[in-house]
């Protein structure tokens, strides 16, 4: 793993897509952790938590989660969620957040030398690209641990650097409660509600 302490670096997480491949390794992340764990090793500048959320009245088990991240050092970007039914009965859920995350990466493209992106979305490869065009440096953290990888070939072979989540997981995982401090931040996202969640890649 290739970082650079004096490098100002911007961390982009495709909330989603970090939940589901952690969970697909056995894990879950603690967002405090993951913070210190890029302020270790560079200046951290910005870290960007993506969401699309449902808009109703009903409770919302991603909502413990984004509140505690906006007041805990991540800049939080939400949009509404739309639910449907997928022809067979069963509801889904779509809510992509790539044109927000390529927005994010452009804007900041001035103002970094490296940015860590939290995705295996084939569609950010021209996102990237673009970034890298501006003299930024990009890593894609993802994973080819789990079965099938859930990282695609044409973001991976554009990336400065790939990292496989499962190496970093133990730096950022929620430790078992014997070993947290008080005040840790929540950890799963989003929590399992029942309903089948879809992200059109």
């Amino acid at each position: 793993m290739y970082f650079l302490s004096q490098d100002r670096t911007c961390v982009f997480i495709d909330g989603s897509s970090l939940y589901l491949t952690a969970r697909n390794l056995g894990s879950d992340v603690d967002y405090r952790n993951l913070l210190a764990f890029f302020r270790r090793r560079c200046v951290l500048t910005r870290a960007y938590y993506y969401a699309s959320l449902l808009d109703s009245d009903e409770y919302s088990p991603v909502r413990p989660l984004t509140d505690w991240l906006a007041y805990n050092g991540y800049a939080l970007v939400t949009k509404p969620a739309r639910e449907y039914n997928d022809g067979n009965g069963r509801k889904r859920i779509k809510g992509n957040m790539e044109v927000e995350i390529a927005v994010d990466m452009l804007e900041m493209a001035p103002r970094a030398d490296h940015m860590v992106l939290f995705s295996g979305d084939g569609d950010l490869r021209r996102a990237v690209e673009a970034v890298q065009a501006r003299g930024v440096r990009v890593s894609i953290i993802s994973s080819l641990s789990t079965s099938p990888g859930v990282i695609a070939d044409e973001l991976r072979r554009q990336a400065d650097q790939f990292i496989d989540l499962a190496d970093i997981l133990p730096d950022i995982a929620r430790r078992p409660p014997d070993q947290r401090t008080r005040n840790h931040s929540p950890v799963r996202h989003p929590a399992d509600d029942g309903r089948d969640r879809t992200e059109d890649r």
